[in-house]
């Protein structure tokens, strides 16, 4: 995988506000672990691997199961590994990011409802609408992932 050019180089001043934006949603009061598997959870579907790779690592660090991210793609047939509250995320995630085919049906609305405040559940569309504006463009420009990165040093060229 080649990157195409350094978006964060190019257009410091839009990353920044994409950065406040994720500062903002890390502060609003919804839970490190919800938000994580989240943005992992759109990353899967949008195929960002930069994302992919920077969310596991951080789901890691903070001592999240191998388990639940190994099984993440298929959390309904895992349903047992995530609570109510995260599979309620998951859902309103897919549904959010998929709104072309889903058009976000009622009942996906009021699972979410159920288990998030109004300010939390537009919070959580905030991330999901960020996190899949940082998948465009990390898709967009090919940023290399650093499992990439990391193997490259490695082995050498």
């Amino acid at each position: 995988m080649t990157q195409r050019l350094d978006y964060t180089t190019i257009a410091p001043e839009g990353v920044k506000v994409f950065g406040d934006v994720h500062s903002y949603i890390a502060h609003s009061g919804l839970r490190y672990g919800i938000l994580n598997l989240v943005y992992l959870r759109v990353s899967q579907i949008n195929g960002c691997a930069y994302c992919i790779d920077l969310h596991t690592r951080d789901l890691l660090k903070s001592g999240m199961p191998q388990e639940k991210l190994t099984l993440l793609p298929v959390w309904r047939e895992a349903a047992d590994l995530f609570s109510e509250k995260e599979r309620a995320a998951l859902a309103w995630c897919e549904t959010v990011t998929n709104v072309a085919q889903t058009a976000i049906p009622d009942h996906e609305y009021e699972a979410a409802k159920s288990q998030f405040s109004e300010k939390e559940l537009v919070n959580l569309t905030m991330a999901i609408g960020l996190i899949n504006a940082y998948n465009r463009m990390a898709i967009s420009f090919r940023r290399t992932p650093d499992a990439l990165k990391t193997k490259a040093e490695t082995v050498g060229p």
